[in-house]
């Protein structure tokens, strides 16, 4: 504890010309005394006296000036201690969350949590590469800013292909006042992470090479896991979702339609006569009439129409956005497709026709199977009228007045 401070200098002022005061006789006896002895002795006391008081005050001066700045050197290391663990704290806490991450959404949230405070600006995106194509992982989406988005793949792209080593994750580039830091995971970049501005501390730098690299092994761990669940719920011959991944969808879109609210349709078809084709040819031929099948739906229909093997030969088809009338036209011409396949097997030509229903969902409905089994009587009412057309089931509620019509 300190018993002076500076708001007593007055004080100690006043208690040093009280002591000079108080002792002004024997301080004169002393000069004088010094005097004599150096009349006496030939030395120069005085001047010698007060060149050692004024060293020993400097000394003191500058003794108090190095502690003081050892206290802030001190202070300031501690502080700079103080924001590393910080720093570690939430680098620890983005890799946990990025353990946890299983889909490009997930990691996408732990991105957009920590990694803002990680890099010290809010200027931080992420570009992930999948199937050869650049997304928008964090940053300006390509709806929403398409030239910025456009502008930070391509930057992305100039970063893996700048000179040395790209896949070398320890060395972030620099490029247009951005940050780049590839991400790598396996010995392959998966994407591109970009901070502005790009001049940054080492320590900042480091702290985020650190970052990117667990970024890397979360996109690449949530890039497998969805190829091993989409193959999970996936039929190997048709390369169509399974039924029971079919029903989930149907059950998220009618939740979905009832919020909008958004048209949703239904189609299902089986091949006509398929059962002679197994019994005439065998079951490798009819595998190969489905897997024929599988591929033309692929190709014919839109990405966002869930396609599913229902059954044997039945297959189902879900249109978000799809009102009556349009899914109709995309059964027939489902149906023209597939009348028109060209299919051979050991030489022989094999032809290939489907019975089609059509139903569109109940405004505000909630369960799918009833939505089901309309579009499985329509299918029946198809086949019971000659096989090789499209019945749809119109319900009163839909359409006032109208009532089933097949049509061929």
């Amino acid at each position: 504890m300190r018993l002076f401070d500076r708001s007593d200098a007055v004080l100690l002022v006043g208690l040093a010309v009280a002591l000079v005061v108080a002792f002004a006789r024997p301080i004169v006896q002393l000069l004088d005394l010094a005097r004599q002895a150096e009349a006496t002795s030939g030395l120069a006391l005085v001047p010698a006296l007060v060149i050692l008081a004024v060293a020993l005050l400097l000394q003191q001066q500058g003794k108090r000036q190095f502690m003081k700045a050892q206290v802030a050197a001190s202070a300031r290391e501690a502080r700079l201690a103080q924001e590393r663990a910080a720093e570690l704290e939430e680098l620890v806490t983005l890799a946990r969350s990025l353990a946890r991450a299983l889909d490009s959404g997930a990691v996408r949230d732990a991105v957009l949590q920590h990694l803002d405070r990680l890099a010290a600006t809010g200027d931080v995106w992420v570009v992930i590469r999948a199937r050869g194509t650049w997304h928008m992982l964090v940053g300006p989406t390509e709806e929403a800013a398409p030239v910025t988005a456009r502008a930070r793949m391509e930057l992305a792209d100039r970063a893996l292909a700048a000179p040395g080593d790209p896949l070398r994750a320890a060395d972030p580039i620099e490029l247009d006042g951005q940050l780049c830091f590839p991400l790598v995971a396996g010995g392959s970049p998966v994407g591109v992470m970009g901070v502005a501005p790009a001049a940054l501390a080492d320590p900042r730098r480091r702290l985020l090479t650190t970052a990117a690299a667990l970024l890397a092994i979360s996109v690449r761990n949530a890039e497998l896991f969805g190829k091993v669940r989409e193959q999970s719920l996936r039929d190997d011959l048709t390369g169509c979702f399974n039924r029971h991944h079919a029903l989930e969808v149907i059950d998220a879109e009618l939740r979905r339609a009832r919020r909008g609210p958004r048209p949703l349709s239904v189609i299902m078809f089986d091949l006509d006569r398929f059962k002679d084709v197994n019994d005439r040819h065998g079951h490798l031929c009819g595998d190969h009439v489905l897997a024929a099948v599988g591929r033309l739906m692929q190709d014919v229909l839109r990405g966002s129409d869930l396609k599913c093997r229902y059954g044997g030969d039945e297959f189902l088809v879900l249109l978000p956005e799809t009102p009556l009338e349009g899914a109709r036209r995309v059964a027939e011409g489902l149906r023209r497709d597939l009348a028109a396949l060209a299919l051979e097997w050991k030489g022989e030509r094999l032809s290939v026709t489907g019975s089609f229903g059509v139903a569109p969902a109940r405004p505000g409905e909630v369960d799918g199977d009833d939505l089901i089994a309309r579009v499985d009587t329509a299918l029946y009412r198809a086949k019971s009228e000659g096989r090789d057309c499209v019945h749809v089931t119109v319900d009163a509620s839909d359409a006032p007045g109208a009532g089933p019509a097949p049509t061929a």
